[in-house]
């Protein structure tokens, strides 16, 4: 276990220089949110596996709160059990998010995906439906970025092979990115 936590811990510790350097990346998205926000809109969240929980996460500390008490804000996991399997029992699971873009998505949203791998056809699929939709994009992607890279108006590609480290970056991100927001907003 020592060294499993040792090598964990310095994993994520040689990527963090990579996160900072994210920082540009960070703002433009907290500032895409606050428009939407402003402008009546919304986050539309999704992602696979462990990233649907990091979806998850980020659309709960938006809607109710992160560090301090201020009004809601809007966003939605795009995760509904009846949304998926219905979507996914008519239209294939490739479509799981993109029927449901299409059916929220408007011109003042910010559509953010999580992938790990950036290849997940039903993520791909939604950032085209988003994007169609008139929508800012926004992916939190690992690895090389994979078929998702250079889809989205903002990108965020942790350069790891692991999922773990992977994961645990975005949390790094979207943490930095509600502590912002919650500077911001009353």
């Amino acid at each position: 276990m020592k060294e499993i936590l040792r090598r964990s811990i310095s994993e994520l510790s040689a990527l963090l220089p990579a996160l900072e350097a994210m920082e540009p990346q960070l703002t433009r998205l907290g500032e895409a949110l606050l428009r939407a926000w402003d402008n009546n809109g919304k986050a539309l969240v999704a992602g696979n596996g462990g990233s649907a929980a990091d979806a998850m996460h980020l659309a709960e500390e938006f809607v109710v709160r992160f560090k301090k008490n201020r009004r809601a804000l809007p966003a939605i996991a795009l995760l509904d059990p009846t949304a998926l399997t219905c979507a996914g029992n008519d239209f294939g699971f490739d479509a799981v998010f993109a029927r449901q873009v299409e059916a929220f998505a408007n011109t003042n949203d910010v559509f953010i995906c999580f992938t790990t791998s950036g290849n997940s056809a039903n993520i791909l699929r939604a950032i085209e439906t988003a994007k169609s939709r008139g929508a800012v994009t926004a992916a939190f992607l690992g690895m090389d970025g994979g078929k998702a890279r250079g889809l989205c108006d903002i990108e965020f590609i942790v350069p790891s092979d692991s999922t773990a480290r992977i994961q645990e970056a975005h949390q790094v991100l979207y943490h930095a990115l509600c502590e912002w927001v919650d500077a911001r907003v009353t």
